[in-house]
Protein backbone atom coordinates (compact mmCIF):
# COMPACT_ATOMS: atom_id res chain seq x y z
CA UNK A 1 0.00 0.00 0.00
CA UNK A 2 1.98 3.64 -0.88
CA UNK A 3 1.34 6.44 1.23
CA UNK A 4 1.04 9.51 0.50
CA UNK A 5 3.47 11.06 2.76
CA UNK A 6 2.03 14.76 2.49
CA UNK A 7 -1.68 13.45 3.51
CA UNK A 8 -0.14 11.77 6.48
CA UNK A 9 1.72 14.57 7.67
CA UNK A 10 -1.69 16.47 8.22
CA UNK A 11 -4.03 13.56 9.21
CA UNK A 12 -2.22 10.57 11.67
CA UNK A 13 -5.62 10.61 13.50
CA UNK A 14 -6.67 6.59 14.17
CA UNK A 15 -4.15 5.30 12.03
CA UNK A 16 -3.33 1.94 12.29
CA UNK A 17 -0.49 0.02 10.60
CA UNK A 18 -1.36 -3.76 10.31
CA UNK A 19 1.57 -6.58 9.42
CA UNK A 20 -0.25 -9.29 8.46
CA UNK A 21 1.43 -11.95 5.85
CA UNK A 22 -1.74 -13.71 5.61
CA UNK A 23 -3.84 -12.22 1.67
CA UNK A 24 -7.67 -13.03 3.32
CA UNK A 25 -6.82 -12.07 7.02
CA UNK A 26 -4.43 -8.91 6.14
CA UNK A 27 -7.91 -8.15 3.91
CA UNK A 28 -10.53 -9.01 6.18
CA UNK A 29 -9.09 -7.26 8.91
CA UNK A 30 -8.44 -4.00 6.82
CA UNK A 31 -12.45 -4.02 6.42
CA UNK A 32 -13.40 -4.03 9.31
CA UNK A 33 -11.13 -1.63 11.10
CA UNK A 34 -11.79 0.56 8.23
CA UNK A 35 -15.64 0.20 8.79
CA UNK A 36 -15.08 1.16 12.49
CA UNK A 37 -13.68 4.25 11.39
CA UNK A 38 -9.76 4.00 11.42
CA UNK A 39 -7.25 4.55 8.28
CA UNK A 40 -5.58 1.13 7.78
CA UNK A 41 -1.98 1.11 6.52
CA UNK A 42 -0.64 -2.44 5.53
CA UNK A 43 2.51 -4.53 5.34
CA UNK A 44 3.28 -7.83 4.72
CA UNK A 45 6.69 -8.48 6.22
CA UNK A 46 8.36 -6.99 8.82
CA UNK A 47 10.95 -5.15 7.20
CA UNK A 48 8.36 -3.28 4.59
CA UNK A 49 6.60 -1.98 8.21
CA UNK A 50 10.10 -0.64 9.24
CA UNK A 51 10.47 1.10 5.74
CA UNK A 52 7.18 2.58 6.55
CA UNK A 53 7.86 3.21 10.21
CA UNK A 54 10.91 5.01 9.23
CA UNK A 55 9.05 8.36 8.33
CA UNK A 56 5.94 9.53 9.79
CA UNK A 57 4.06 6.99 12.38
CA UNK A 58 0.61 5.76 12.89
CA UNK A 59 -1.62 5.62 16.06
CA UNK A 60 -1.02 1.84 16.52
CA UNK A 61 0.43 -1.19 15.41
CA UNK A 62 -1.37 -4.76 14.75
CA UNK A 63 1.41 -7.35 14.28
CA UNK A 64 1.22 -11.03 13.19
CA UNK A 65 3.64 -13.45 14.91
CA UNK A 66 4.47 -15.65 12.38
CA UNK A 67 5.86 -13.35 9.61
CA UNK A 68 8.20 -14.38 6.85
CA UNK A 69 11.37 -13.37 7.84
CA UNK A 70 11.73 -11.60 10.96
CA UNK A 71 9.29 -12.40 13.30
CA UNK A 72 6.85 -10.36 14.77
CA UNK A 73 8.37 -10.95 18.57
CA UNK A 74 11.76 -9.89 16.60
CA UNK A 75 10.21 -6.55 15.24
CA UNK A 76 8.12 -5.42 18.63
CA UNK A 77 11.92 -6.22 20.33
CA UNK A 78 13.14 -3.98 17.57
CA UNK A 79 10.48 -1.27 17.86
CA UNK A 80 11.11 -0.67 21.40
CA UNK A 81 14.26 -0.32 21.11
CA UNK A 82 14.47 2.82 19.06
CA UNK A 83 13.47 6.24 20.22
CA UNK A 84 11.84 7.20 16.83
CA UNK A 85 9.24 3.88 17.55
CA UNK A 86 9.25 2.92 21.10
CA UNK A 87 6.35 4.55 22.41
CA UNK A 88 4.16 3.24 19.89
CA UNK A 89 1.66 1.21 20.58
CA UNK A 90 1.45 -2.75 19.80
CA UNK A 91 -0.65 -5.84 19.74
CA UNK A 92 0.17 -8.95 18.45
CA UNK A 93 -1.78 -11.50 16.73
CA UNK A 94 -0.74 -15.11 17.26
CA UNK A 95 -2.12 -18.65 17.26
CA UNK A 96 0.42 -19.44 20.51
CA UNK A 97 -2.21 -19.68 23.02
CA UNK A 98 0.11 -20.52 25.80
CA UNK A 99 1.60 -18.94 29.08
CA UNK A 100 5.04 -18.99 27.97
CA UNK A 101 4.02 -17.68 24.60
CA UNK A 102 2.36 -14.74 26.12
CA UNK A 103 5.28 -14.11 28.58
CA UNK A 104 7.31 -13.46 25.61
CA UNK A 105 5.43 -11.35 23.24
CA UNK A 106 4.72 -9.06 26.48
CA UNK A 107 8.74 -9.45 26.86
CA UNK A 108 9.05 -7.79 23.54
CA UNK A 109 7.31 -4.82 24.81
CA UNK A 110 3.55 -5.35 23.25
CA UNK A 111 1.09 -3.95 24.81
CA UNK A 112 -1.55 -6.73 24.10
CA UNK A 113 -1.89 -10.25 22.66
CA UNK A 114 -5.04 -11.47 20.71
CA UNK A 115 -5.04 -15.19 20.15
CA UNK A 116 -6.22 -16.73 16.76
CA UNK A 117 -8.77 -17.21 16.09
CA UNK A 118 -10.74 -14.38 16.78
CA UNK A 119 -13.43 -11.89 15.70
CA UNK A 120 -12.64 -8.67 14.09
CA UNK A 121 -15.04 -6.90 16.70
CA UNK A 122 -12.62 -8.42 19.69
CA UNK A 123 -9.81 -7.15 18.10
CA UNK A 124 -11.97 -3.72 17.18
CA UNK A 125 -12.30 -3.20 21.05
CA UNK A 126 -9.35 -4.26 22.37
CA UNK A 127 -7.54 -1.38 19.94
CA UNK A 128 -9.80 1.08 21.13
CA UNK A 129 -9.03 0.22 24.69
CA UNK A 130 -4.89 0.59 23.75
CA UNK A 131 -5.52 4.20 22.52
CA UNK A 132 -7.68 4.92 24.73
CA UNK A 133 -5.08 3.88 27.43
CA UNK A 134 -2.45 5.21 25.91
CA UNK A 135 -4.14 8.58 25.31
CA UNK A 136 -4.66 8.66 21.71
CA UNK A 137 -8.06 10.84 20.54
CA UNK A 138 -10.27 8.24 18.81
CA UNK A 139 -12.74 11.32 18.08
CA UNK A 140 -9.43 13.42 16.14
CA UNK A 141 -9.76 15.94 19.35
CA UNK A 142 -7.37 17.31 21.32
CA UNK A 143 -7.78 19.84 24.37
CA UNK A 144 -5.70 21.27 26.85
CA UNK A 145 -5.20 24.39 28.86
CA UNK A 146 -7.70 26.06 26.76
CA UNK A 147 -5.76 24.85 23.41
CA UNK A 148 -8.37 22.64 21.12
CA UNK A 149 -7.05 20.81 18.27
CA UNK A 150 -9.34 18.97 15.58
CA UNK A 151 -6.68 16.66 13.89
CA UNK A 152 -8.92 15.48 10.92
CA UNK A 153 -10.23 19.21 9.60
CA UNK A 154 -6.53 20.40 10.70
CA UNK A 155 -7.95 23.26 12.82
CA UNK A 156 -6.64 24.84 16.02
CA UNK A 157 -9.25 26.94 18.50
CA UNK A 158 -7.90 28.93 21.83
CA UNK A 159 -10.31 30.02 23.81
CA UNK A 160 -13.19 29.44 21.56
CA UNK A 161 -11.15 31.93 18.85
CA UNK A 162 -9.56 30.05 15.73
CA UNK A 163 -6.13 30.61 14.94
CA UNK A 164 -3.54 29.49 11.79
CA UNK A 165 -0.91 27.48 12.42
CA UNK A 166 1.59 26.36 9.76
CA UNK A 167 1.26 22.41 8.46
CA UNK A 168 4.54 22.24 10.68
CA UNK A 169 3.72 24.05 13.94
CA UNK A 170 0.30 21.84 13.61
CA UNK A 171 2.22 18.76 14.02
CA UNK A 172 4.71 19.77 16.67
CA UNK A 173 1.60 21.07 19.01
CA UNK A 174 0.01 17.98 18.16
CA UNK A 175 3.08 15.72 19.66
CA UNK A 176 3.28 18.00 22.41
CA UNK A 177 -0.29 17.96 23.45
CA UNK A 178 -0.28 14.24 22.71
CA UNK A 179 2.41 14.04 25.33
CA UNK A 180 2.08 16.90 27.78
CA UNK A 181 5.09 17.66 30.10
CA UNK A 182 7.10 15.39 28.61
CA UNK A 183 10.51 17.00 27.33
CA UNK A 184 11.71 15.91 23.75
CA UNK A 185 15.17 16.53 22.39
CA UNK A 186 15.54 18.34 18.80
CA UNK A 187 16.58 14.42 17.13
CA UNK A 188 13.68 13.35 18.62
CA UNK A 189 11.48 16.00 17.29
CA UNK A 190 13.10 15.79 14.21
CA UNK A 191 12.45 12.24 13.85
CA UNK A 192 8.56 12.31 14.83
CA UNK A 193 7.63 15.32 12.93
CA UNK A 194 9.63 15.58 10.05
CA UNK A 195 10.57 11.86 9.64
CA UNK A 196 13.80 10.27 9.13
CA UNK A 197 13.66 10.24 5.56
CA UNK A 198 14.05 14.39 5.24
CA UNK A 199 17.47 15.83 6.17
CA UNK A 200 16.96 19.21 8.31
CA UNK A 201 19.30 20.36 10.65
CA UNK A 202 18.60 20.53 14.05
CA UNK A 203 18.39 24.24 14.60
CA UNK A 204 15.42 24.28 12.39
CA UNK A 205 13.42 23.06 15.42
CA UNK A 206 14.06 25.87 17.16
CA UNK A 207 12.87 27.88 14.12
CA UNK A 208 9.66 26.07 13.96
CA UNK A 209 9.56 26.33 18.11
CA UNK A 210 9.77 29.85 17.74
CA UNK A 211 6.74 30.22 15.44
CA UNK A 212 4.84 28.28 17.30
CA UNK A 213 5.41 30.23 20.36
CA UNK A 214 4.51 33.47 18.28
CA UNK A 215 1.36 32.07 17.35
CA UNK A 216 0.45 31.39 20.65
CA UNK A 217 1.64 34.65 22.16
CA UNK A 218 -1.15 36.33 20.77
CA UNK A 219 -3.91 33.73 23.19
CA UNK A 220 -1.57 34.82 26.31
CA UNK A 221 -0.41 30.79 25.46
CA UNK A 222 3.67 30.88 24.23
CA UNK A 223 4.21 30.00 27.76
CA UNK A 224 2.97 26.16 27.24
CA UNK A 225 5.67 25.65 25.09
CA UNK A 226 8.89 25.74 27.91
CA UNK A 227 12.30 25.10 26.68
CA UNK A 228 13.71 22.37 28.89
CA UNK A 229 17.24 23.88 29.33
CA UNK A 230 20.01 20.98 28.03
CA UNK A 231 17.38 18.99 26.22
CA UNK A 232 14.46 20.61 24.22
CA UNK A 233 11.21 21.39 24.70
CA UNK A 234 7.65 20.24 25.91
CA UNK A 235 4.61 21.11 26.72
CA UNK A 236 3.62 22.27 30.24
CA UNK A 237 -0.09 22.50 30.71
CA UNK A 238 -2.30 24.83 33.28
Amino acid sequence: MALNRDALRTKMTNTVLLIEDEPDIRDMLNFALSRAGFQVWESDTAEDAMRKLDGLLPNLLIIDWMLPGMSGVELARRLRLDTHTASLPIIMLTARGEEADKLKSFDSGVDDYVVKPFSPRELIARVRALLRRVGTPEDGLLENSGIRMDLNAHQVTINGEPTKLGPTEFRLLELFMNHPERAFDRAQLLDRVWGRSVYVEERTVDVHVLRLRKALKPFGMSQHIETVRGVGYRFAPE
